[in-house]
């Protein structure tokens, strides 16, 4: 596949104007190795997800570090598997789950879900919420009950637009 930059142009989107940096414009490669290291990252995805469906991961700021780490997971497994390089994404995405979101979208995640957009932003950078005091946090407007869905909505559009496969309870990344 031929590498393609974004690039910035009268007409384009918020999106494609994030995420072009001068310096190191992104280009999109598929190779064998992303398409590998994107699997591991939706299996670990998923099972990071696991243990916030089963309820071993508690309420408040721990839930949304774990669930933002699920979110950011699945997201870079779409970008690495459309073809951008993980450093790449490292460097100028980072922990930012709402950039992760919008660069995917434009990269035929096609996910469309407003309140995972929402969610995105609130959580994003997501490292914020590792050490969070709750009281000197703003309220969250999700319970449990409601991150559940949205993030299994999240991987399972991931799952859908990749093809990887729904890893076996208890299977390792490889």
């Amino acid at each position: 596949m031929a590498g393609a930059a974004i690039a910035t142009s009268p007409n384009a989107t918020f999106a494609e104007r994030q995420f072009v940096w001068a310096d190191e414009p992104a280009v999109l490669r598929r190779t064998r190795a992303g398409r590998s290291l994107s699997r591991v990252r939706y299996h670990n995805a998923e099972q990071f997800f696991a243990g916030i469906e089963e309820g071993i991961i508690g309420e408040g700021p721990n839930l949304l570090y774990h669930t933002g780490i699920v979110l950011q997971l699945g997201l870079s497994a779409h970008l690495i598997d459309v073809g951008f390089d993980d450093r790449w994404c490292a460097r100028h995405v980072g922990l930012h789950i709402d950039r992760s979101l919008a660069l995917a979208d434009a990269t035929g995640l096609g996910l469309n879900a407003p309140e995972i957009e929402r969610l995105a932003r609130f959580l994003s950078p997501y490292g914020k919420w590792r050490q969070a005091d709750i009281g000197s946090q703003p309220a969250w407007p999700w319970s449990r009950a409601e991150l559940r869905p949205l993030t299994r909505t999240l991987l399972d559009q991931v799952r859908s637009v990749t093809g990887h496969a729904r890893p076996a309870r208890g299977e390792a990344a490889s």
